[in-house]
């Protein structure tokens, strides 16, 4: 059975200590390191830009998660392979020709992922799903950290799973926000690949140790 990938969100770190932390989840058992880029516009909250990006990727060999909550993702896609994402994920909601920034996306040597928001109906990638390596499916409302997990996430990862079967696609379903012990198994249960755990990770004693029971749940 593939391994399950827990993929600490970075967005829950101490950003005074942003190299302390990264360097914590080099050392974990961790095999990716998750990055929410935020516009103010899409979301109603701004993160780190490309700078950050930039001096994370010299600090880390971890695989790079990079997910895009901004309005018109494809005029960055260039920027970001030149950053080091290894894996752009950009949202459903922000793209008016989705099938494009996926070619474009994987045209600059990166994984190409399409996020959906909570209300958003898994069967709208049914046309894409064998050109997507990733469905991000956003268990809170996009834009906060800390936030409370959506009960529907699990139903709408059932449906997503049959579809990716039904097109024989080899596509990973990802879980992002309000994943702790708590539901970590029964996510996996229900068909999830990745989990991207942010506060629960970073609030925690001892982020690494917490990092080590995650992979343990799911595997």
């Amino acid at each position: 059975m593939e391994t399950k990938i827990i993929a600490p969100s970075i967005l829950a770190a101490d950003f005074a200590n942003l190299q302390r932390d990264v360097e914590m989840v080099n050392k974990s058992r961790a095999e990716w390191l998750h990055i929410d880029i935020m516009d103010g516009v899409f979301v109603p909250n701004i993160s780190f830009g490309m700078p950050v990006l930039n001096a994370i990727q010299k600090h880390t060999d971890k695989f790079i998660d990079v997910h895009l909550m901004i309005v018109e993702p494809e005029r960055y896609i260039e920027e970001f392979s030149k950053l080091g994402a290894n894996m752009l994920t950009v949202h459903y909601e922000a793209c008016t020709h989705l099938h494009r920034n996926l070619q474009a996306i994987k045209l600059h040597n990166m994984q190409a992922g399409v996020a959906i928001n909570p209300h958003t109906n898994v069967e709208l990638l049914r046309d894409t799903i064998q050109d997507i390596d990733m469905v991000c499916i956003m268990s809170v409302n996009p834009g906060f950290g800390g936030q409370h997990f959506i009960e529907n996430t699990y139903a709408k990862i059932r449906q997503l799973k049959a579809i990716i079967n039904e097109k024989d696609a080899s596509t990973k379903i990802q879980i992002d926000g309000g994943i702790t012990d708590k539901n970590a198994k029964d996510l996996i249960t229900a068909g999830a690949d990745v989990l991207v755990a942010g506060s629960f990770v970073f609030k925690s004693e001892n982020p690494a140790q917490t990092i080590a029971e995650l992979q343990s749940l799911v595997n």
